[in-house]
C-alpha cells in the first residue's frame, strides 16, 4: 500500500524545513565563531571599562551574545523537528535533551542548561559592573567549542540516521572546518 500523496507532500515539506533548519545551524556557526574571532580574548573588566565608549567592541560583544542565543535556540528547535521526523516522542524540552544526551549528540544536560543559563543571564541582565559583562563573556566564548561540537554531532546525525542534509551547502565546508575536533 502507498502513501497517500498529501501524506508523502508533508513529509517532504517537514525534511525540507528539518534541512534549512540545519543550514542555519551551520551559518550561526559561521557568524559566531566570525564574532568571537573578533575580540581581545580574555576579556578583563578593565578592558571593557577602559573601553566602555569603544561601539565596535560593543557590537562585537552583542553579536556574540546575539548569535550564541541564536545558535542554542535553532539546536533546539531543529532536535525537536528531528524528534517529529523521527517518531519520537518528547513533549519536554528535558525529554528532547534526554534523547539526544542517549543518542550521543548532546554530552551531557547539564552542560546544555549551563550553556542555557550564561545566555539567560545576558538577555535578563543589565550589568553595569565591567568585571562580571567581561566573566559572563569569557563564559559563553569558554562554551562555544562544546556548542559547536552538539551542533556537528546534530547534524551528522540527521544525515545519517534521517538522511537530511542542510538545504544547501553555503556553510559547509566552514561548519566542518569551525567544528571538526583537534
Amino acid at each position: 500500500m502507498t502513501q497517500p500523496k498529501a501524506t508523502h507532500t508533508l513529509l517532504v515539506a517537514q525534511r525540507a524545513h528539518l534541512g534549512d533548519l540545519l543550514e542555519a545551524i551551520q551559518r550561526c556557526v559561521y557568524f559566531l565563531h566570525a564574532s568571537d574571532a573578533s575580540l581581545p580574548w580574555p576579556l578583563s573588566g578593565e578592558t571593557l571599562s577602559s573601553r566602555k565608549k569603544d561601539a565596535s567592541l560593543f557590537e562585537a560583544l552583542a553579536a556574540v551574545n546575539e548569535r550564541f542565543s541564536k545558535l542554542q535556540d535553532t539546536l533546539g528547535s531543529a532536535m525537536r523537528h528531528s524528534l517529529l521526523l523521527s517518531g519520537e516522542q518528547a513533549d519536554s524540552f528535558l525529554k528532547v535533551l534526554a534523547i539526544f544526551e542517549k543518542l550521543g549528540v548532546v554530552i551531557s544536560i547539564d552542560d546544555w542548561q549551563t550553556a542555557r543559563s550564561a545566555r539567560n543571564l545576558a538577555a535578563h541582565d543589565y550589568e553595569t559592573d565591567y568585571q562580571i559583562v567581561a566573566e559572563h563573556f569569557n563564559t559563553l566564548h569558554a562554551l562555544q567549542p562544546d556548542l559547536y561540537c552538539v551542533a556537528a554531532r546534530f547534524v551528522r546525525y540527521c544525515e545519517t540516521e534521517l538522511h537530511v542534509p542542510p538545504s544547501s551547502s553555503d556553510f559547509s565546508i566552514e561548519f566542518h572546518q569551525i567544528t571538526r575536533p583537534e
